[in-house]
């Protein structure tokens, strides 16, 4: 009997997998319990896979030999239950199209940070002339990729959601930047099962491997005490020297590996702030276990343009900065860009709460927030974290309003910063939704 591969969900990964198992000759169909959008449609008619949509049909998902779940459904969907009472095998795309990958693969995970130090690397390797191509949790998917190009190195973000599905799977050179409550609402508020998920990074490593990560986060530190890892084990730190693979000398940033030596000022990086600093290390890290030359690292380090929704400047109207950090999911990814802006802030904030502990922030918003724009569904919490550190504190339904609210309340000097701290689903799409209506919002005023 042929393999029947059964695909949960019809977004990017789950279209990418179908279009994947379509070529290597599976029995493939897709369900998705909302409607697929048009795009999505076209690539399924285009590859003659089946679907349905509305619906999860227990007597066309059952018969499945495995299958594929799209990181967006949580484990304890009723339809993941079905399934598994039934001991169907349930693996994520990425581990569907690792099985067809030929490519070294780059890896990057950690709560904030990967989708920066994912392009840096690939802008970094592109300029080294290298075949490579970006899939994982930003752009493409990983098995789109698979299907359609022949790439000889793949840069792959990976969320804690994919990494959960993975069992095979092996990434050549894993990354992990940072590991700070995120998605708690997803591991029944454990923080031990979100780091469990964060550390899948490094199954399966062997050697001739290598694991890059972060030695000044506790958190890593601490499991990996737990753990006998057989990769090469790179560490970076913007505190410490002794036995770092990179760390910080008067201002420089410095590289030893394989008693190679490479420095960079941290002045000449293209990103700012302390924490692109330690997404900077993290990719000369991976520059030099690449063997790319040290002109390329430090011209890539110093040119990178950054990253669509990531402390991106939109523009100035009438001497007040808008800036668009709408990637900001979480506090600690919003506590970063409240740190490395200057002057008067106008915040606007809100969304999916995760679990969120505004506490952390208090400081910085103290020191630094003139008002706050809610822009969510439900904002009591906002409200009730900083309503006696922060006078003006509103609450909007929509992107324009929020925009318009905080155009008003500003003079010039100020910045208005979209960084939410929470997901975008209630009001929007995605947060590239969120984060292009922002832009859209600004430029018509």
């Amino acid at each position: 009997m042929k393999n029947r591969l059964v695909i949960l969900g019809a977004g990017e990964s789950g279209v990418g997998a179908a279009v994947l198992a379509k070529k290597k000759g599976l029995e493939v169909f897709i369900s998705e319990i909302e409607q697929i959008k048009e795009k999505y449609k076209s690539v399924l008619y285009k590859h003659g896979i089946d679907w349905e949509e509305g619906k999860h049909s227990e007597h066309l998902i059952l018969n499945a030999t495995e299958i594929v779940k799209s990181p967006g459904i949580p484990e304890n969907a009723p339809i993941i239950a079905w399934v598994k009472n039934k001991g169907i095998k349930v693996i994520s795309e990425i581990e569907f199209a690792g099985r067809y990958c030929n490519a070294r693969k780059v890896c990057i995970t950690g709560s904030n940070g990967k989708t920066t130090t994912t392009f840096l690397i690939c802008h970094m390797m592109k300029k080294a002339g290298l075949n490579v191509g970006i899939a994982g949790n930003v752009g493409r998917s990983l098995a789109l990729q698979i299907a359609e190009n022949d790439f000889d190195y793949l840069v792959i973000e990976l969320s804690s959601f994919q990494l959960d599905g993975m069992y095979d799977f092996k990434a050549e050179i894993a990354i992990l930047l940072n590991i700070t409550p995120d998605h708690l609402d997803r591991y029944g508020y454990e923080m031990s099962q979100y780091v469990e998920s964060k550390f899948r990074i490094i199954r399966n490593q062997g050697e001739n491997d290598f694991f890059i990560y972060c030695s000044d986060d506790e958190i890593i530190l601490d499991e990996l005490k737990k753990r006998k890892l057989q990769a090469a084990t790179l560490p970076f730190s913007i505190r410490k020297k002794e036995n770092q693979a990179a760390f910080i000398n008067k201002d420089q940033i410095q590289v030893i590996y394989k008693n190679k030596k490479f420095a960079m000022s941290i002045h000449d990086l293209a990103l700012a702030g302390k924490h692109n600093t330690y997404n900077s290390m993290a990719a000369a890290i991976a520059g030099n276990v690449l063997n790319i030359r040290k002109e390329i690292i430090r011209e890539s380090l110093s040119d990178f343009q950054g990253v669509e929704h990531r402390l991106e400047p939109v523009i100035k109207v009438y001497g007040i900065q808008f800036i668009n950090d709408s990637k900001a999911t979480n506090i600690n990814s919003t506590w970063y860009a409240l740190e490395s802006m200057s002057g008067k802030i106008i915040w606007i904030v809100g969304g999916i709460d995760k679990g969120n502990d505004y506490s952390g922030l208090m400081g910085l918003v103290k020191g630094k927030v003139k008002a706050i724009i809610c822009l969510g569904k439900d904002n009591l919490k906002i409200h009730k974290a900083f309503s006696e550190a922060v006078e003006t504190i509103v609450d909007t339904n929509s992107m324009a309003e929020a925009v318009k609210t905080a155009y008003y309340l500003g003079k010039k000097g100020d910045t208005v910063l979209l960084s939410p701290a929470c997901a975008s689903f209630d009001l929007f799409e995605n947060y590239e939704d969120r984060g292009r209506q922002f832009k859209q919002a600004v430029r018509e005023l």
